[in-house]
């Protein structure tokens, strides 16, 4: 799995995403992985439907990983964040 099928969910509106998945695998990727934290993951998982039921049916939700990642804030405080990784494959 290379770095370059890896879309990573931030605040760009869910078509961006979208266009980006769809571009991935008409250029011949068999799989897209969507990553996302915090308040992205309900876009990361809008951007794995829409994909699948308007632009190609044939794609699987392969897995879905989720985890809490540590991020260090500029005061030196240590956040919990929850994070989702979604494969799509053809």
């Amino acid at each position: 799995m290379s770095e370059e099928n890896v879309v990573y969910i931030g605040n760009k509106p869910v078509m961006n995403y979208v266009l980006a998945v769809v571009t991935q695998m008409n250029g011949g990727a068999d799989e897209v992985i969507l990553k996302a934290r915090g308040r992205a993951i309900s876009r990361a998982v809008d951007v794995a439907e829409i994909v699948k039921n308007r632009f190609i049916p044939d794609i699987d939700v392969a897995n879905i990983d989720i985890s809490t990642e540590e991020i260090i804030g500029n005061e030196g405080t240590a956040t919990n964040v929850s994070a989702i990784e979604i494969q799509l494959r053809k």
